[in-house]
């Protein structure tokens, strides 16, 4: 009942793996109808957990004309010209703060989701860097991003249990216009604290039932504000946080739909599995080998199998919608290959996007990612972490070998390990 997969990464291998995850996303993307393209340009963060100042995770493409990054065109899609990643790796070693770039977005998502509802013991779950004096400055997010065609700047500052300053600009016919902005150091009134435009009706309706907790967005969208509810339920709806599935419910409804597509993607990472159900709120699953005889899918399968069957469930749904995902240590429970197939599924999907950690080396390779997708994160003397992309590397070619590159320590962001007798 394990994962099964040949050990050798060679060229006709890989090309196979490419060839099979290419046939499975245009059999996802055939059916898409009518989808909206949505998506994240860029994200922006500063004195959240241990990053002090600020960083930046962009997903526009840069201008990479090697060969190499020509035949990796299919990581890419374009919009109005532009072209987007669809997927980027975070790097670095253990306690450098990589994970704490998924879990600061995570929770300013979580803030513009459920900031409506804070009560006054609410406080934010977003903790600021810990020395210097930074855990009495401001956290700040800002995201850029694109739905239904119109481009949206959206950021907010906040400390422990107070918003300070929040801004929504969008794009309408290429040109920035100001949405509103707030700033809560102007003084007690309302009109002294926000501005508007023209866009949201009866806009102090509104702000006088906005605390200094609640976000604007959130509140508007509450009281029935389009625009603000557009870009509340771009956060709800299309940035997904995780990939796991929280309840069998939900499983049953995603099986029903996507069944088929689920026993293919088995099939194609030569699980025995040939059959699955789902009967009084438990899973059981059929092999090749009896095809009669149930197993109980919790204690009887494999990690991998289980972590790789709520994995596509999700997966299959987020690509064929064209969303965004983040998964925090991707290949937990996952054989290289496998993390491979699933990075895979996003690089040739037609917009979904993926932002991910890993502690996976193997993945550093140009044959498999563009220069510009590749992230690392270092843990500075200071305490201090820092974000920064592999093309920042001017010198760094295509032809030389990245994984190699980052294990004797050109790009920083690996564990400094001394010798040590036991």
């Amino acid at each position: 009942r394990d994962l099964r997969m040949s050990r050798g990464l060679g060229d006709v291998y890989k090309r196979q793996l490419m060839d099979i995850i290419t046939s499975f996303i245009s059999y996802i993307c055939n059916q898409i109808t009518n989808i909206e393209v949505k998506m994240v340009l860029e994200i922006r963060l500063s004195n959240m957990f241990s990053f002090r100042d600020e960083v930046t995770l962009d997903l526009q493409a840069a201008k990479i004309q090697t060969k190499k990054a020509r035949e990796l065109e299919g990581n890419l899609f374009s919009v109005d010209g532009e072209q987007m990643l669809k997927s980027v790796a975070l790097f670095g070693a253990n306690a450098s703060g990589k994970s704490n770039v998924i879990k600061a977005i995570r929770a300013c998502v979580n803030m513009v989701r459920s900031s409506h509802n804070y009560n006054v013991d609410t406080r934010f779950a977003i903790s600021p860097f810990k020395f210097e004096d930074y855990a009495n400055k401001p956290s700040s997010f800002y995201i850029r991003f694109l739905l239904n065609g119109v481009e949206y700047e959206y950021s907010f500052s906040f400390i422990h249990d107070e918003i300070i300053t929040e801004t929504l600009y969008y794009y309408p016919n290429g040109r920035k216009s100001l949405v509103f902005s707030r700033d809560e150091s102007r003084g007690t009134e309302k009109k002294d604290i926000y501005e508007f435009k023209t866009v949201i009706k009866r806009p102090f309706d509104v702000a006088d039932n906005t605390s200094k907790k609640t976000l604007y967005i959130s509140r508007a969208s509450q009281m029935d504000r389009e625009i603000a509810q557009k870009i509340f339920l771009f956060f709800c709806n299309d940035i997904v946080l995780d990939y796991q599935v929280a309840n069998i419910d939900s499983l049953d409804n995603l099986f029903k739909e996507r069944k088929e597509q689920m026993l293919e993607v088995l099939r194609t990472a030569d699980s025995d599995i040939i059959d699955f159900k789902i009967q009084n709120n438990a899973i059981t699953t059929f092999h090749r080998t009896n095809p009669s005889v149930a197993f109980d899918f919790e204690t009887e399968e494999s990690e991998g199998t289980k972590t790789l069957f709520r994995m596509m469930v999700r997966m299959i749904g987020i690509i064929h919608e064209g969303k965004m995902l983040l998964v925090d240590e991707i290949d937990n429970s996952l054989h290289t290959q496998l993390v491979e197939f699933v990075i895979g599924m996003f690089n040739h999907s037609d917009h979904a996007q993926l932002i991910y950690t890993t502690h996976n080396t193997h993945l550093l390779n140009t044959d498999f990612q563009r220069r510009d997708q590749v992230y690392f994160v270092n843990k500075r003397e200071d305490g201090s972490s820092d974000l920064y992309s592999l093309f920042d590397f001017k010198d760094f070619r295509d032809t030389l070998d990245m994984e190699k590159a980052y294990l004797q320590g050109r790009f920083d962001a690996i564990p400094t390990i001394s010798n040590l007798t036991i």
